[in-house]
């Protein structure tokens, strides 16, 4: 079956660097876009980031541009998202989602708490 674990969350101060990583497992990797949610308690789950099939690296809220960068390595079923220069508004849990077949699937989350 599908599934998806990420790994990399943790405690970090402001301006901090963190490296989120996604493992897939369950379907070939490669045919499949993969992206990178967060979420705030309260807010709705915002998407941040896409790393296409066919090799584009998309990051879409403009609060993140030229700080996150997504990469994936699909000899190792691994999607990564680069936090640089991190904020006290990216406390989130972030999750890794594909859309695989016709299932949306997701992972367990991973918790980022940026400290000001």
């Amino acid at each position: 079956q599908v599934q998806l674990v990420e790994s990399g969350g943790g405690l970090v101060h402001a301006a901090g660097s963190l490296r989120l990583s996604c493992v897939g497992s369950g379907f070939t990797f490669s045919r499949y876009d993969m992206n990178w949610y967060r979420q705030v308690p309260g807010k709705r789950r915002e998407r941040v980031a896409t790393a296409t099939s066919t090799g584009d690296n998309i990051i879409y809220p403009a609060s993140v541009k030229g700080r996150f960068t997504v990469a994936r390595d699909n000899a190792k079923n691994t999607v990564f998202l680069q936090m640089t220069n991190l904020k006290p508004e990216d406390t989130a849990v972030y999750y890794c989602n594909s859309e695989v077949a016709f299932g949306d699937y997701w992972g367990q989350g991973t918790q980022v708490i940026v400290s000001s």
